[in-house]
């Protein structure tokens, strides 16, 4: 419930504090007074869209502040919750908006978005006008209301995940056929690819040891000459011959040396061991030199072959391997696409099973609260003059999605025999004053959480019909909190407590302020509306009758 509502340099009002009550609260001043910025300064408190230009002139900043008081059992809290908001029972929520256009909230003091805003207005206030803007008017939210008339989040929650295993379901089907699709546009690339890596078989890291390897063969023919030179120079016709030939002359004279030849000896010894290893290295060298040229054929083909492929393929030489394997995998899948089709067509044909169900069970239970409705509707118009009106919710199909196949409108005859045809369109301003007034009744019935505020719902009725709007929304207002803005006297009557709207001109500026009325003055009050500016004895007393029936 709205308690309270303080405003701060907002338009023309300069300061303004009002505290509301429980049952009907009752709004009433001359066209122009202000009675409109009392509702956009709560709209922009509550994070709705409205008014660019909201400052009062002159000021540096507006600030509006609305406090509500929340039972334990109201929506906000969760909302609070989900923001980590402390919860104290009663809930403030500021805004300001600078000349700048900058807007800044707080939730109990806590900063807060404009979104968090409107997520808990939808739990706190039900604005209604004649031009509404809440969906009454607007065909395209009328399927939400009735569901949320008849309260059907888990039949909605149930048909929603039908339709994403649908949805899903689809999407894996296309997304196959569109592989399969493409891989049999390539299939003849893939199997000629696939024989021709076979063939080949490159192995990672071959491209770089056939390269060592025909390098090495084509070096080898130069240098092997020297190699062979060498080693013709180090055996038994070279040095290590003429080491022995010297070895056997110096031996045969030695005994008559003295001695003197034992160290020559035996360094010629170790030279001999030495050019005795060196030619063996030379020898084997020699040997590793040695090759096939037809062996250097091959390893160049090869080796030419498997660059030759990674350019065709645009991969390294040796990802050949791995791209050969990826080629293999699309084959495969590509062979087995049959049974992944049949597989995944039977998941689609499933989904849309279940999904057809509980759409079809939405219908129904649809049908079922617009009855319901329609039955509560005309209970709602007869007590407003309207008993010969017929309300009737249709339910068409249309296209199918996550919130089902129907199509809901909200259609009105006025007169029985008369054609029927959307709220907008069939109805005077009178009738739909009270059209939307019996709808809004009915569609809000168990939230009696909810401020509900009514701009000028009596709008173009007057005499009893009046009377019979005034007459509801005082009995709406009972175990609830309800705010009329009205220019009608009769439903002025009605009210529990009631506030006057006026504007305050000087030479200097224009404000509006807006006055709680005791009995008295409600009297005076009521009188103006029915007489107009001279309120007579009559009226007065003409008031006290209104006031007292």
């Amino acid at each position: 419930m709205l308690r309270g509502l303080d405003i701060r340099d907002m338009l023309i009002i300069d300061r303004l504090e009002l505290a509301f009550q429980p049952g009907l609260n009752v709004l009433t001043g001359e066209t122009g007074a202000g009675k409109s910025i009392l509702l956009d300064a709560l709209g922009f408190v509550l994070g709705w869209r409205g008014r660019a230009e909201l400052v009062r002139q002159g000021a540096s900043q507006g600030e509006v502040t609305a406090w509500f008081d929340i039972p334990r059992d109201h929506d906000a809290h969760a909302i609070l919750d989900e923001f980590g908001i402390e919860d104290e029972g009663e809930l403030i929520l500021r805004r300001v908006n600078t000349t700048d256009g900058r807007k800044t909230a707080w939730v109990n003091d806590r900063r807060v978005s404009g979104e968090v805003l409107r997520r808990l207005s939808e739990t706190l206030v039900e604005l209604h006008g004649q031009h509404d803007d809440r969906g009454l008017l607007n065909p395209s939210g009328h399927r939400d209301l009735l569901d949320d008339y008849a309260k059907l989040g888990a039949d909605l929650s149930a048909t929603r995940k039908s339709w994403k295993a649908l949805t899903d379901a689809r999407k894996a089907l296309a997304s196959t056929e569109a592989q399969i699709a493409e891989a049999r546009a390539e299939e003849d690339f893939l199997r000629h690819a696939v024989s021709e890596l076979d063939a080949l078989s490159p192995e990672p890291g071959e491209e770089a040891v056939l390269d060592t390897k025909r390098r090495l063969m084509q070096a080898s023919e130069k240098i092997r000459t020297d190699i062979a030179k060498a080693a013709e120079a180090l055996g038994l016709n070279g040095a290590e011959g003429m080491a022995g030939d010297a070895s056997r002359w110096l031996q045969g004279v030695a005994d008559d040396a003295d001695g003197q030849l034992d160290e020559p000896l035996a360094a010629i010894e170790q030279a001999m061991i030495a050019l005795d290893e060196a030619q063996r290295g030379v020898e084997t060298c020699l040997d590793a030199l040695s090759f096939n040229p037809h062996e250097l054929e091959e390893a160049e083909e090869r080796l030419f072959a498997i660059r030759g492929l990674a350019r065709k393929h645009s991969v390294a030489p040796d990802d050949l391997a791995e791209f050969a394997d990826t080629l293999r995998d699309r084959l495969s899948a590509l062979d087995q696409s049959t049974d992944d089709l049949t597989r995944l067509k039977k998941d689609v044909e499933r989904a849309e099973q279940a999904y057809d169900k509980a759409a079809s069970h939405l219908t129904q239970v649809r049908k079922a609260a617009a009855l319901r409705l329609d039955q509560a509707m005309a209970d709602e118009l007869a007590p407003l003059k309207m008993e010969r009106a017929v309300f009737a919710t249709e339910i068409s199909t249309g296209t199918a999605g996550p919130d089902g196949v129907d199509v809901v409108a909200f259609t009105v005859a006025t007169n029985p025999g008369a054609p029927a045809g959307p709220l907008n369109k069939i109805a005077s301003g009178g009738e739909l004053s009270r059209f939307l007034l019996a709808l809004k009744v009915c569609l809000t019935q168990s939230d009696t959480g909810l401020t509900m505020i009514f701009d000028e719902i009596d709008r173009g009725v007057g005499g009893a019909t009046a009377d019979a709007v005034g007459r509801r929304l005082a009995s709406l207002a009972e175990g609830r909190q309800v705010l009329v803005v009205t220019h009608s006297p009769q439903v002025a009557a009605l009210g529990n407590h009631h506030w006057r709207v006026t504007k305050i001109q000087s030479d200097e500026e224009t404000r509006s302020d807006v006055v709680p009325l005791d009995q008295n003055a409600r009297v005076d009050e009521i009188a103006r509306m029915l007489s107009g500016d001279k309120v007579t004895d009559a009226a007065r007393d003409a008031a006290r009758a209104l006031m007292v029936n």
